[in-house]
């Protein structure tokens, strides 16, 4: 599963024994097909690194059964048409094709303000990277599970309620919510090496850890801590500026409502530290690095003995040294595939989430849209 170069040194993960994990549910998943289903990927800019990650997604799709098409507008069609030519375009009419299951975009293509309009025309049925408004909604509020027929409502889907859940399996005439899938992807990371704790109830398997994500962005950062902390965990949320704590348990103690009512917030709620980085490090049990630039570092003398990190940056955020304290240590470099070409796109910034993702997370979702569809299309009784 890992390497120890030395003794008395954390654990190095390797990609192999978590792809196979992944991999196999996945082809289990497939079987429960009808047809192979079929995803098609938009590229509209010359973009090297996008144009990379589609073929990337190609080879995925092809090896696990997944009809993948690419379909390609603007400068990468040809250099005669303008970046981002025709996106649109082609984003509707993948929308009205009901032969296709899923749609991806290959961001970024004009800049965030436009690349989130063009987000939100892809069809919530056919959006497999779940970035539409919807999904990010029922994140932030705790909705795990919806109605499909709530995709074509105005009204937001109902607050959970503090009635703990039995299982992650859905409730009958529902199906669980699109989770974007790099955040997904790094939960899975954390649920394989046991972070997780599978005997406590299913949406509080977290709780107990402290854990410091680094670098609040929409892609990642945010919908991170938001994910972690919905399940029990106490997040430290870093940003250039400021800290926040996102956790859904009570800040006083003392309370005249019930017990079950003070145990926990149906959702994450967000609050400002006054903790330094330091501070933070020094009571994480778990640190997740997503800076991008080559300067930054985590210093190993601030971490908690025995943490766990990850670097989900496409840049070193950790010192060579980071295993003298961390006792299991995911960098991407260290996982099959690595492309240090490899593009800063929504859906995943790394090769070893893209793998993580397109294996574990499109599949099962492009048979959760379907169902999305079916569900939306058959009459109530």
């Amino acid at each position: 599963m890992a390497l120890a170069a030395t003794e008395g040194k954390g654990l190095l993960l390797k990609a192999d024994p978590i792809a196979a994990t992944f991999r196999d549910e996945v082809k289990a998943s497939l079987t429960q097909c009808t047809r192979p289903p079929k995803l098609v990927g938009i590229l509209a800019t010359s973009s090297a690194p996008s144009r990379s990650y589609a073929e990337f997604t190609k080879k995925q799709c092809a090896e696990l059964g997944v009809n993948f098409v690419l379909k390609e507008t603007g400068a990468a069609l040809s250099a005669d048409l303008g970046e981002g030519e025709g996106v649109e375009e082609a984003i509707i009419e993948a929308n009205e094709d009901e032969g296709v299951d899923g749609i991806m975009v290959y961001f970024p293509i004009f800049g965030a303000q436009q690349d989130h309009y063009l987000q939100q025309i892809v069809s919530p049925f056919k959006d497999v990277e779940g970035l539409h408004v919807k999904f990010h909604y029922n994140l932030y509020h705790n909705i795990r599970f919806i109605k499909p027929s709530s995709l074509l409502s105005s009204v937001a889907p109902s607050p959970p309620t503090l009635t703990a859940l039995e299982s992650d399996q859905p409730p009958a005439g529902t199906v669980k919510s699109i989770i974007p899938c790099t955040p997904l992807a790094i939960v899975k990371c954390l649920e394989y090496v046991r972070v997780y704790n599978t005997l406590l109830p299913y949406g509080d398997r977290a709780y107990g850890k402290i854990i410091t994500v680094i670098n609040r962005s929409e892609v990642v950062g945010r919908p991170l801590a938001a994910l972690l902390s919905n399940d029990g965990a106490r997040v430290f949320s870093v940003d250039i500026d400021s800290i926040q704590e996102y956790t859904k348990r009570p800040r006083v103690n003392g309370s005249t409502e019930s017990e079950a009512t003070r145990r926990y917030h149906p959702r994450h709620v967000v609050r400002p530290s006054n903790l330094t980085l330091q501070e933070c490090l020094a009571q994480s049990d778990v640190v997740v690095s997503a800076v991008p630039s080559a300067s930054y570092k985590v210093k190993t003398e601030w971490l908690k003995d025995g943490c766990v990190c990850l670097n989900v940056a496409s840049e070193k955020n950790f010192d060579k040294n980071v295993r003298e304290k961390a006792s299991i240590y995911v960098h991407p470099k260290h996982w099959k595939g690595h492309d240090t070409n490899a593009p800063s796109q929504p859906v995943c910034h790394i090769p070893l989430f893209h793998l993580l993702a397109n294996a574990h997370v499109t599949v099962p979702h492009r048979l959760r849209l379907q169902q999305y569809t079916q569900a939306s299309a058959t009459p109530s009784q």
